[in-house]
């Protein structure tokens, strides 16, 4: 294989509302933190370890306007993009970030989605049906 391949795949929440920047060109950038956790049990001890792993999120242009408007902090979200290594300078002094580019993104769980205005699923908003409490029986 001559080519080299960058892709990152990540399923994780929101850790904070999105921060959008926009230009005198009409284009803007969304930036975002993503947590992704990972859970083990330790095999000497039985006990059970949960490891979160915080990468920063990059949204451009249309993504940017789309995730600024739907998503909130905790949302859970799949996308798929390309790893970016950037260095800017502080004081003086060189700083280095790692950003995940986002070129393709789905919304799994949306907070305006599992709480609507008037207490109903977007199924049967236009109906006015409240949504029912009672469990079902499925195992799942």
């Amino acid at each position: 294989m001559s080519g080299t391949v960058n892709k990152v795949i990540l399923v994780g929440h929101l850790g904070d509302e999105i921060k959008m920047h926009y230009f005198d060109d009409k284009s803007c950038i969304g930036r975002f933190p993503l947590a992704t956790n990972e859970t083990y049990t330790n095999r000497q001890t039985g006990e059970r370890i949960s490891n979160t792993d915080w990468h920063n999120i990059v949204v451009r242009n249309k993504l940017a306007e789309i995730c600024e408007k739907y998503l909130a902090k905790g949302d859970k979200v799949y996308l798929e993009g390309r790893i970016k290594n950037r260095q800017y300078e502080v004081d003086g002094q060189k700083r280095y970030t790692t950003e995940i580019h986002v070129q393709d993104m789905t919304f799994l769980s949306t907070k305006k989605e599992l709480n609507p205005p008037g207490g109903m699923n977007q199924q049967t908003q236009g109906s006015n049906t409240p949504v029912s409490d009672e469990k079902d029986d499925l195992p799942f």
